[in-house]
């Protein structure tokens, strides 16, 4: 388990850091995107989509605030759109991250533990818990990129990944998008509502999950 833990730190702290230079740099900020998007709001759907989309996968490589970019596009592009493109940047953000560790994420793994049966056991148990921590991975930003990468680095089953990482994205961008949706400036509470709700829906899943696997030890 602490062998797991430790690659799991190093990969959220590595995510964690371009958060903190974004935020230091004052690049990426919130009401940039917002303002990118109200710039582009005249222009065909297609260009303010592929915003969307492109921010979510660049989630991929530095943190950035995934919930608020969906909700967002909700709100400038409405229901069906904002899922559409949305759906697009998530999906890309997990498969190209499950790629790239599958075929470099070794070298990772080699370099932050050095012994070979902890790095056994480290990859044996994330492919037991790996499933569940990508659906549960909503509960907080970096967690799903951490754990998209961890699952091809422990070459945890594609099929499996996408299920899991399916079944956490799709119905996180439903809720989000139709918050958005039915938002505005002069009503923004479905949307905070929303972001608040799913925080504490997904951290109560960790909390009895969590639970659960302490009495099973």
């Amino acid at each position: 388990m602490k062998a797991l833990l430790k690659i799991f730190l190093v990969l959220a702290s590595a995510f964690a850091l371009t958060f903190v230079i974004i935020k230091s740099t004052g690049v990426l900020t919130i009401e940039q995107i917002e303002a990118w998007l109200i710039q582009v709001k005249e222009q065909p759907p297609l260009y303010m989509g592929l915003i969307i989309s492109s921010l979510l996968f660049l989630d991929l490589f530095i943190a950035v605030p995934t919930l608020t970019i969906i909700i967002l596009s909700g709100y400038f592009l409405g229901f069906e759109k904002a899922i559409i493109f949305s759906l697009l940047g998530i999906y890309s953000a997990g498969i190209i991250g499950y790629i790239l560790s599958f075929f470099y994420g070794h070298k990772v793994l080699d370099f932050v533990i050095k012994d070979k049966n902890q790095k056994k056991e480290a990859i044996k148990l994330f492919n037991t818990h790996g499933f569940v921590m990508i659906l549960l991975s909503r509960a907080m930003p970096i967690i799903p990129e951490v754990s998209a990468c961890l699952s091809g680095m422990t070459k945890l089953k594609f099929k499996k990944f996408i299920l899991a990482w399916s079944i956490s994205s799709i119905p996180y961008v439903l809720v989000a998008s139709y918050a958005g949706s039915i938002s505005s400036l002069e009503n923004p509470k479905p949307a905070i509502f929303t972001a608040i709700g799913l925080s504490i829906f997904f951290w109560t899943l960790w909390f009895f999950y969590h639970k659960q696997y302490k009495k099973k030890r």
